[in-house]
């Protein structure tokens, strides 16, 4: 067993220890998900408090927070199926407040560099702001229309992740090379995800309806839990597939 197998096993009996305690408490994993959103308002709001004197600490304190968000992130699903609390509003709702969680934190960077009067950026954290979203959403309309829509690269798990390492080491001015990154690849992912529906859209409109009509029904008759199986309004970083 390599090293880095043993960390991951190690996190997920850790993870699991997690769930188990808040299965017992019975509480909703709707609940947990809603904690998540505010604890990344948290977060969003260390980012905006940051100024030229303090923005090292703050910005380490935010992404240390957002690690904390993604901890209920990837145990709310686990705990629904866990305590039999598996709806499809669940699917939905998480998916719902996963595009606020992600909106949070950019208005709080927002806020940041309009302070700080760095007009440049906060039109690029507006525009990765944009494109975030419309990863989401293009894979939400296609899959509308062709039943399944999962290319590109640039998802949720990935855009939490170079926040986190931008916030960890604004020490050394990451954060504006991860927004760039952000709206590079934010962008061609949308790009690609456009030209992916445009090929599939090309085949008889009776067949593309058949393919949307079926992933309707295996939407409404899944069995496993609805939350990794619903239509992406945004990925997650729950362990199920889900964007």
């Amino acid at each position: 067993m390599t090293w880095t197998s043993a960390f991951g096993k190690g996190c997920g009996v850790l993870l699991q220890y997690i769930v188990d305690g808040l299965a017992l408490t019975r509480i909703s994993p709707n609940v947990l998900t809603f904690l998540g959103l505010l604890i990344n308002t948290a977060a969003a709001i260390l980012f905006g408090l940051a100024n030229e004197h303090n923005y090292v600490r703050m910005f380490l304190y935010a992404g240390l927070v957002i690690i904390g968000a993604g901890i209920f992130d990837m145990v709310d699903g686990r705990v629904a199926r866990q305590t039999d609390q598996v709806t499809v509003f669940g699917a939905f709702f998480d998916s719902v407040i996963d595009r606020y969680s992600d909106v949070v934190l950019f208005f709080g960077l927002l806020v940041f560099y309009a302070r700080g009067i760095r007009f440049f950026y906060v039109f690029l954290t507006a525009f990765v702001m944009v494109t975030s979203l419309m990863v989401s959403y293009t894979r939400a309309r296609a899959e509308a229309l062709i039943g399944s829509c999962k290319v590109g690269f640039m998802e949720r798990p990935e855009r939490v992740v170079l926040i986190i390492l931008g916030a960890l080491f604004n020490r050394w001015g990451v954060m504006a090379p991860v927004l760039w990154v952000l709206a590079v690849l934010s962008t061609v992912t949308v790009i690609h995800r456009i030209s992916y529906t445009y090929q599939r859209t090309k085949t008889s409109p009776a067949k593309v309806s058949s393919q949307a009509q079926s992933a309707a029904a295996a939407a409404r008759s899944a069995t496993s839990d609805p939350r990794g199986s619903a239509p992406d309004l945004g990925p997650d970083l729950r362990p199920a597939p889900r964007a």
